[in-house]
């Protein structure tokens, strides 16, 4: 039996967007009774892509269906309820969301081969490791 995944969502400044506190495998029913606003999360969506195997297993196979909320919440997330997407944090100042996969990119692509690569933001440059 596949487990259904619901994110808690608190409220933030903006009446809009929510911070993710909780991520819990849970029945309707016990959603239903625990107080707080939550939100369906999908364990195989990723990049605003329905996979048949839960990413990051190997092969990330999409399987056609859509996607449910873009991403599979984590704490720390962002819940846009407007667009009806979930998104993780900014992980560098100068990194920009893209609203097609609901990911965050970094202004130059990484380079391919010879990584591994990490990101520099003081020089916004991939350095090397």
């Amino acid at each position: 039996m596949a487990v259904t995944y619901y994110a808690k969502c608190e409220t933030t400044l903006d009446a809009f967007k929510f911070i993710v506190s909780t991520v819990i495998g849970a029945d309707q029913s016990f959603i239903d009774t625990n107080p707080g606003y939550w939100v369906l999360t999908d364990y195989n969506s990723y990049g605003n892509v329905h996979f048949a195997d839960s990413p990051p297993a190997a092969p990330h196979t999409p399987d056609g269906l859509p996607a449910i909320r873009a991403n599979f919440a984590g704490i720390g997330f962002t819940y846009d309820k407007t667009n009806d997407v979930f998104y993780g944090p900014q992980p560098y100042p100068s990194w920009v969301l893209n609203t097609s996969t609901w990911l965050w990119e970094a202004p130059i692509a990484m380079p391919l081969t010879d990584g591994p690569y990490k990101w520099e933001e003081s020089t916004k440059s991939w350095i090397k490791v």
